[in-house]
């Protein structure tokens, strides 16, 4: 029998994704706004790009 995630089990796994974003951005490993907005314009006027990456 297959086990269906419950309120509970999503809102820690939501809590866990939450706590690998802060500290991302805390060690500055993030991509510039202006890069995800220039692909998301791309994407939108149905020219398909590599996904932006960040500058290490």
């Amino acid at each position: 029998m297959r086990h269906e995630a419950g309120i509970w089990d999503i809102a820690e796994a939501e809590a866990a994704a939450d706590a690998r974003a802060e500290a991302d951005v805390r060690a500055g490993r993030v991509v510039p706004h202006q890069r995800v907005a220039s692909w998301l314009k791309d994407l939108a006027e149905g020219r398909r790009t590599p996904r932006p990456r960040r500058d290490d």
